[in-house]
């Protein structure tokens, strides 16, 4: 279980991160703060794996307590969640080795999709106890590999969704039907069904036909080698 702690002085925001946390199977929520203060007392009382940093709080600027929790907390990493857009903003959170940089508003498919990718890198690091080049290489590109690139992608399949979809499929063993998928996605059935066969297309999916007592057999997808 990945320990998740919410630093956003609009408590608003917060509740919306909040919620969109909730729908994440892995994650759990160590606490919320307010502003800079209470952020670094509650990364001191709680266990925290990452925290989700806004950058305009009212004691202090979030860029300014990279380097505080960096000392004081090393093992904590960072995701930031702001509306700033300051190039010089971004520049300074890379320079602390954040992991990834949000501006806000930001949607729940890219939040699950940044979140998902941290609970995989994460695993991926846990997993290993000797360091290879495959082992750097599959940390540093993501989901890089695993699908087309967003330029080869047909009409009406955005990578975002497709990833979503994808690790839908990674986490139900038991395959997900279409319904299923639209709610998972929150998608409509038109939608979750187009990404589902596109993944068969691509081989990346398969289907099989699931008889119920009455009415026509469901189609239910899983993930090749599932």
């Amino acid at each position: 279980m990945i320990h998740v702690a919410i630093a956003e002085d609009d408590f608003r925001i917060a509740s919306i991160q909040e919620e969109f946390l909730k729908q994440l199977t892995g994650f759990t929520l160590a606490g919320k703060a307010l502003n800079a203060e209470d952020t670094l007392a509650l990364l001191g009382k709680k266990r925290v794996d990452v925290l989700l940093l806004d950058i305009y709080m009212p004691d202090m600027l979030g860029t300014e307590l990279l380097p505080i929790i960096k000392n004081r907390f090393p093992k904590t990493d960072i995701i930031m969640v702001t509306a700033a857009s300051e190039k010089e903003m971004l520049e300074e959170a890379l320079r602390y080795g954040v992991f990834h940089y949000l501006i806000k508003p930001v949607s729940l498919e890219k939040f699950t999709s940044v979140l998902n990718e941290y609970k995989k890198k994460k695993q991926l690091l846990q997993d290993t106890s000797q360091v290879t080049q495959d082992i750097v290489d599959a940390y540093f590109a993501g989901n890089a590999q695993a699908l087309p690139q967003a330029a080869q992608l047909p009409t009406g399949i955005d990578s975002v969704t497709l990833n979503r979809v994808s690790e839908v499929l990674e986490n139900l063993r038991d395959g997900v039907s279409i319904e299923e998928m639209g709610t998972q996605i929150g998608a409509s059935r038109t939608t979750a069904r187009r990404y589902l066969e596109y993944l068969v297309t691509v081989g990346k999916c398969r289907v099989e036909h699931e008889y119920g007592i009455v009415g026509r057999p469901e189609r239910r997808y899983f993930k090749v080698g599932s």
